[in-house]
């Protein structure tokens, strides 16, 4: 049996679980697009090179900054929220960056609904399970024998 509180969470609430998991995986893809679109902008090596490795890499430095679970400086919602747009957004426009509209509007769409789906089941607390009164429970120990 896991004690890792988080585990416990995920187990509540599948849901939850199933759209962390759907942000991660976009958040990959994000990348990837701004790699793929760096690599096929410009002309000559240097400039694809730059681009390839600048734009993802200005991401991950954004997310880890900003927007990532255990990010350095913990802002507001509303600068969270940006990074998100310009990190996950700026992947879905590389799509249409490289000429294939329809997949960055469908990638637009699944971000947009992803992160909204996220806020909204952050803020709900898991329910507690039947017969609970909501409060952990200590496990016992050498002072709770009698």
């Amino acid at each position: 049996m896991s004690t890792d509180p988080g585990a416990a969470v995920f187990a509540q609430r599948p849901w939850f679980a199933a759209n962390e998991l759907l942000a991660f995986l976009l958040e990959l893809a994000a990348l990837g697009c701004l790699a793929w679109w760096g690599f096929s902008t410009g002309n000559g090596w240097l400039p694809h090179l730059l681009l390839g490795v600048g734009a993802p890499l200005l991401a991950v430095v954004l997310w880890g900054l900003f927007a990532a679970p255990k990010a350095r400086l913990r802002p507001g919602l509303p600068l969270v929220l940006l990074v998100k747009a310009l990190v996950l957004g700026g992947g879905a426009a590389a799509v249409y960056g490289v000429g294939h509209p329809v997949a960055a509007v469908l990638m637009a769409i699944v971000v947009v609904v992803n992160t909204a789906v996220a806020e909204t089941l952050r803020r709900r607390k898991p329910v507690a399970p039947a017969g609970s009164d909501g409060e952990p429970t200590a496990p016992a120990g050498p002072r709770d024998a009698t």
